[in-house]
């Protein structure tokens, strides 16, 4: 059974919030006029975003399309990418200004484990929850239901027999997906193979016969559902409740050059958060909008379904998510909290990917910038911004995550890789 994420601020130390962030009283629309127009103004009129078609894309997606970008004197142009890879290197080379981008991937570039190195930042959370593991449905057919007989399926065959998908090889759907294998006595190094494949080819190569299962956002695990190829063994938010999943991310120096516009691009996409989250009336115009060519391109009831907390697993249970993809939460989701950053941190330490254990608090300092964030938050006014920097979470292994110890939380698992990174 899940369990609730609890915050390690109390509820009215949240509420404190923006009325006195940045020192600033002024009424919420004439502060971002004033910014938009003023000494403040953005350094740059126009602002490329990159995207992956994925659900969690929605707050950038909408940004542009309801013009809470041109509220902060911007005009943000969402680019559709074609992998992780991609965004990366044109994120990297300045070929995109910021981008939706995965949690680990930014990390991984600050470690020079993702790519070349580069300093890295996050100017926001785009969203929790929302991911899913998809086994295929010839899996189903063997009688494989959940981690318990993948694992006796598994262990009846040769290593390596099997192989599952993730999106990037330091993303948060590689973190979930070795987590969820590891919990089941399954070594994801050790007893399966492992590929990366981008988001929008997972479905057609399951049906190929690629691969057995994969992690990655949504729409792609419905897909698999509506496509009858495949079902969803576990969600994300069943692994972590309220789990952190994309960022807004760009680069350290970018942020240096252009940071009124950092600012103004971080209020226009926090702006559209609060919109989306706002109603289901909003969700939906959000899954309309998705849906179309220009950015998802698959069927409105692929996306809306899973947007509303609707859930089926394609075993025939259906149920109401409680911790369905949240895209603001009266600013809990958009918090660029340091736990959270750290926690992939752990993860990349335990899968060997870095050789020591790094200065976990001191690069989620770093690279979380929450100086920029408590600045957008003032700007849109009457977001609530927490007094503290970290959050405490119980994972379904019932380990809680709060930050506190990050060296002795990253050793403490029974399923280990040595180090093969070079940081």
């Amino acid at each position: 059974m899940m369990s609730k994420t609890r915050l390690a601020v109390s509820r009215r130390q949240f509420l404190l919030g923006s009325a006195v962030v940045g020192g600033s009283y002024l009424l919420p629309g004439l502060r971002s006029a004033v910014w938009a127009a003023g000494s403040d103004a953005p350094e740059k009129s126009t602002v490329r975003v990159g995207f992956i078609p994925l659900t969690d894309c929605a707050p950038v997606v909408m940004a542009s399309i309801k013009g809470f970008d041109k509220k902060y004197g911007l005009t943000l142009q969402p680019s559709k990418e074609a992998s992780w890879a991609a965004v990366r290197d044109k994120l990297t080379a300045g070929e995109l200004d910021a981008a939706h981008a995965l949690y680990g991937m930014i990390y991984g570039l600050q470690l020079g484990i993702a790519g070349p190195q580069h300093n890295m930042a996050n100017l926001m959370t785009l969203n929790n929850n929302g991911q899913a593991i998809t086994l295929s449905s010839q899996l189903r057919a063997q009688n494989v239901t959940d981690g318990a007989t993948l694992q006796k399926q598994i262990a009846s065959q040769a290593k390596g027999a099997f192989t599952f998908a993730h999106t990037f090889p330091t993303s948060t759907h590689a973190m979930w997906l070795y987590y969820w294998l590891a919990n089941a006595g399954i070594d994801p190094f050790a007893d399966v193979r492992t590929v990366v494949v981008p988001p929008p080819q997972m479905v057609m190569n399951m049906k190929m016969g690629n691969m057995s299962g994969f992690c990655v956002g949504e729409p792609w695990n419905q897909r698999a559902i509506s496509d009858n190829i495949g079902f969803t063994a576990a969600t994300t938010q069943q692994i972590w409740p309220d789990h952190p999943e994309k960022i807004l991310a760009t680069r350290a120096q970018w942020v240096s050059e252009n940071p009124h516009t950092a600012r103004a691009l971080t209020a226009a996409v926090l702006e559209a958060a609060r919109w989306i989250d706002a109603s289901d009336a909003n969700r939906k115009e959000t899954a309309a909008v998705l849906a179309g060519r220009a950015w998802i391109n698959t069927k409105v009831e692929t996306l809306e379904g899973r947007m509303l907390g609707q859930y089926e697993n394609g075993l025939g249970q259906r149920w109401q998510d409680a911790h369905g993809m949240r895209f603001f939460r009266d600013g809990e989701v958009s918090f660029p909290w340091l736990s959270d950053g750290m926690w992939f941190l752990t993860q990349m330490k335990r899968w060997g990917m870095v050789k020591t254990a790094p200065d976990y608090a001191g690069l989620a300092r770093q690279i979380n910038r929450i100086d920029i964030y408590r600045q957008a938050a003032s700007a849109v006014g009457g977001i609530s911004v927490p007094a503290g920097e970290m959050r405490s979470s119980r994972l379904f292994d019932g380990k809680v995550w709060d930050g506190s110890n990050p060296a002795v939380y990253a050793d403490s698992f029974s399923i280990q890789r040595s180090s093969v990174g070079s940081a």
